[in-house]
């Protein structure tokens, strides 16, 4: 727990990375708490396989947010010794590490049948995910930014791309390499974890936080990084505002010509995705960074301001809250199914639906309220 970043520190950030952060956060509550996945609007699901929808986006953009705020500690690493830096790097890695583990792994026990408390034995629970995610891609990309510099770093990230679209074809199933059961992304983790340390959400064994496609999710970071430091010199110019925008379009651009020989694809985060990702993030955070600081149109930014100050708390509060509420019954119903089927489903079954991720996305954010009017920032 600290306290509000010092002065010293505040004339660094911008209030437009501060803002795109937390409107990642609200994004992906809402798009992770559909109450009813039949009747869940399209924008806010994942793509089947191949393809993209809006949902798509925001894992991508918090780690992109990840790597922004990478940027603005370069300064102060350089006033410490290498050991401390270190330290920072490995210890703040293993915490969201192990905090992501212990999430899947909540709430440790199951009912049965017979209504008897059985211990969530830890053979059955995933290892991978979002936050293990973030953890890795942090801790790697830190350390090559500590070690490597700027432009090493993002020469770097474009060989992971491209030895990840190499990777998938040499190691995946021939014939098969980038379908749902044939690819090197399933292969490695089934041979590191077992099927039963996976994700099964896709209807059989499978991550899409695998060990092999964090890979090209560094780039994710790497951007986000990249755009911090070219932000912190030229972001309040118009020449750097155009900057940022011409990058996006040009990574996009990449990422379309890409897609015709490596399909866009989230749950394998291949290198078109993460390059089509980071280049919409470039053109989203080029908007807000127009609309706020050239504009000065403030009113509404505080509501994004407050999520984006303390992430992981609001994040984490929306998938245990989740948890919480499949398990707590309201006569043979679940709490979820009981609210939406009592409330929510007045509105209609889809707009309803959505109704219901709005209000915990609210229910969330008055968390995030709390905590910052009582000036509380929670930093692993």
């Amino acid at each position: 727990m600290t306290n509000p970043s010092s002065p010293s520190e505040s004339s660094y950030r911008f209030t437009a990375l501060d803002i795109f952060r937390g409107l990642t956060v609200c994004f992906m509550i809402i798009v992770n708490t559909s109450v009813n996945g039949a009747t869940t609007y399209w924008a806010l699901q994942h793509a089947d396989w191949n393809g993209f929808t809006p949902t798509d986006l925001v894992f991508p953009s918090f780690l992109f947010a990840v790597g922004s705020s990478l940027s603005f500690v370069m300064k102060r690493w350089k006033t410490m010794k290498e050991s401390e830096v270190l330290l920072k790097i490995f210890k703040r890695t293993a915490l969201i590490f192990l905090v992501g583990y212990l999430m899947y792994w909540f709430p440790f026990f199951r009912i049965d049948n017979q209504l008897r408390v059985m211990f969530s034995p830890i053979s059955q629970t995933r290892i991978m995910g979002v936050l293990q995610r973030i953890a890795l891609c942090y801790g790697i990309v830190a350390l090559m930014v500590y070690y490597l510099g700027t432009k090493k770093t993002i020469g770097l990230g474009v060989f992971f791309l491209l030895a990840y679209w190499g990777l998938l074809f040499i190691f995946g199933v021939p014939g098969s390499e980038l379908t749902k059961t044939g690819n090197a992304v399933l292969r490695l983790d089934t041979w590191l974890f077992g099927v039963n340390h996976l994700y099964n959400g896709e209807g059989f064994p499978f991550d899409p936080e695998g060990v092999l496609s964090t890979l090209p999710a560094l780039f994710n970071v790497i951007g986000g990084y990249a755009v911090g430091r070219f932000l912190q010199k030229k972001g309040k110019s118009y020449e750097g505002l155009s900057k940022l925008l011409l990058a996006g379009i040009g990574l996009l651009i990449i990422a379309y010509c890409w897609n015709s020989f490596f399909p866009v694809n989230k749950k394998l985060w291949t290198s078109s995705y993460a390059v089509l990702t980071v280049g919409l993030d470039c053109t989203i955070l080029a908007v807000i960074i127009y609309i706020t600081d050239f504009v000065g149109m403030q009113k509404g930014t505080h509501f994004f301001l407050v999520t984006g100050r303390n992430p992981l708390v609001i994040y984490l509060m929306s998938e245990l809250g989740v948890t919480v509420m499949w398990m707590v019954k309201v006569g043979n119903e679940k709490f979820s199914s009981w609210l939406y089927h009592h409330v929510f489903l007045l509105a209609g079954d889809y707009f309803g639906a959505f109704l219901f991720s709005v209000w915990w996305m609210l229910c969330c954010w008055l968390l995030g309220y709390f905590m910052d009017k009582n000036k509380l920032y929670v930093r692993l």
